[in-house]
């Protein structure tokens, strides 16, 4: 496992959310510089200028000054609890519905920040990934390489991972490995000859090899991305539910352990296997939404998670389930 390192120190100690996370871990939590600069994974010089902006800014004071405060003590609470490199927790929007937004563009704005020289990247699909793109400015990187971890949809009123990942890669100048089949095909045998006879094998040995995943997740409710752009029916639906699927991760649908639920729709998807994208240095998963939190930690059970970006209602349901204090 990789920790995720910031690039463009210099920038860094006007990151607000990070200087008050670094004010906070000094002040309230009593860390060295060293050791935070080791949990936030920045160099110890960028932590000093860091905590002598927020003492410029009067920011510390006898406490830290609220705004992200709130968000910065449940990301705290989130690492401790599960075992996370690092936690961003955003507000959650009025409207509940605006939640894939909000911690997409979180998302953007922290693999700006994360993302170096050579590394292979390989992405996901959903709502909370495509509005990452909003405010993913990344600067100049050389010698990376994107690959999109599943197939593509034909139609979808919301997201597509071939395009994502395609996006993604213009955006970083790297290298795009497309996924040249649809996510999920008509039956097992026609999943095992695009495997074998598709061209697609490369593609499964480079994912065994990735630096970092970036995923989100869904559930199984009407709503979520594979299931409101209609590659599940509604019937298919129910039966995931009986049969105890509570997540969906790349269309891969698993029960609360983790484990991928006897369902045909399984042996259908045309993706990266999961045990795959565990063995990745570095996972980061973004998900948001209260009703999430299952689907999170079930994720987590099977693929790991090394960074979580999700929104206070998330968050708060996650540290209230007792199995949150289970690390993988």
């Amino acid at each position: 496992m990789t920790r995720l390192r910031r690039a463009n120190p210099v920038a860094l100690s006007d990151t607000a959310s990070l200087r008050l996370r670094a004010a906070r871990l000094y002040y309230h939590h009593g860390l060295t510089q060293k050791d935070i600069a080791e949990r936030l994974g920045l160099g110890r010089s960028t932590v000093v200028r860091m905590l002598e902006e927020a003492l410029r800014r009067h920011e510390v004071r006898i406490w830290i000054d609220e705004g992200d405060g709130e968000c910065i003590a449940l990301a705290l609470q989130l690492e401790q609890a599960l075992g996370l490199d690092e936690a961003v927790v955003v507000p959650s929007p009025p409207d509940p519905a605006d939640t894939p937004r909000a911690v997409g563009l979180a998302l953007g704005q922290f693999l700006s920040e994360a993302l170096v020289d050579g590394q292979r990247i390989g992405v996901g699909w959903g709502r909370t990934l495509t509005a990452s793109l909003a405010s993913f400015r990344p600067p100049r990187h050389t010698g990376m390489q994107v690959m999109s971890l599943l197939g593509g949809t034909v139609q979808t009123d919301h997201a597509n991972p071939v395009e994502f990942a395609w996006r993604v890669s213009s955006l970083l100048d790297a290298r795009c490995h497309l996924f040249p089949a649809p996510v999920l095909v008509d039956s097992p045998a026609t999943r095992r000859l695009l495997i074998e006879h598709g061209g697609l094998a490369a593609l499964y040995r480079l994912a065994e090899s990735l630096d970092l995943a970036i995923l989100s997740v869904g559930d199984v409710s009407p709503d979520a991305t594979a299931l409101g752009s209609q590659l599940v029916t509604p019937a298919e639906r129910r039966e995931l539910s009986a049969a105890g699927a509570v997540a969906d991760v790349m269309c891969n649908f698993i029960d609360a352990h983790g484990r991928s639920v006897d369902h045909p729709v399984n042996d259908r998807v045309m993706s990266v296997g999961l045990d795959a994208v565990r063995q990745a240095r570095h996972v980061l998963i973004a998900a948001g939404g209260a009703h999430r939190a299952p689907a999170i930690l079930a994720a987590r059970a099977r693929i790991g998670c090394h960074t979580l970006v999700t929104d206070e209602a998330a968050a708060r349901a996650l540290l209230a389930r007792p199995e949150a204090k289970i690390t993988p």
